[in-house]
């Protein structure tokens, strides 16, 4: 007999993440254990199935701890294309707070977009940011995180909790 698959768990990379509340509810509906990790105090639900992560103010600690954990049957929630690329390599499903998601096959373009912008921004020819977080956005991202929690199902991975 072979072992089940572990728990479907979520891993966010919270300090800038705009849609927690959207995950709490998405994750609470499937039983999914969430992972909520930033490098200060950020409320969380009281939930057995949600757990604040606290790690030290070093460089990407966050997104070291996300990494180190990721693995096939997770779902990592973050806008940060370098960590999106490690957790892809270690087998997560990964999303971007839009709904986005980060592939073996669109990572790659991902981080080469990323860099020509941060060379651009260098040079001074591109300021500000990314556009505004709309509630297309939102919807975009809900739905995408159902969708990957219900391939994991799928794939045999199981709930957090009974």
């Amino acid at each position: 007999m072979t072992d089940p698959l572990p728990p479907i768990e979520i891993l966010v990379d919270a300090d800038a993440c705009p849609v927690k509340a959207e995950i709490y509810k998405v994750a609470e509906r499937h039983r999914a254990r969430v992972f909520v990790v930033a490098n200060s105090f950020i409320n969380v639900p009281r939930d057995p199935l949600v757990e604040r992560v606290i790690v030290g103010s070093g460089f990407d600690a966050a997104d070291d701890w996300i990494a180190e954990r990721a693995r096939r049957g997770c779902i990592v929630v973050t806008s940060d294309i370098p960590l999106a690329s490690r957790c892809v390599k270690a087998g997560a499903d990964v999303l971007g707070p839009t709904g986005r998601p980060f592939s073996e096959a669109s990572i790659g373009m991902a981080l080469a977009t990323r860099n020509l912008m941060e060379d651009l921004r260098a040079m001074g020819e591109v300021s500000g940011g990314p556009k505004p977080f709309s509630p297309r956005d939102r919807s975009a991202f809900l739905s995408a995180l159902d969708v990957a929690l219900n391939r994991l199902k799928r794939a045999g991975f199981g709930a957090g909790a009974p």
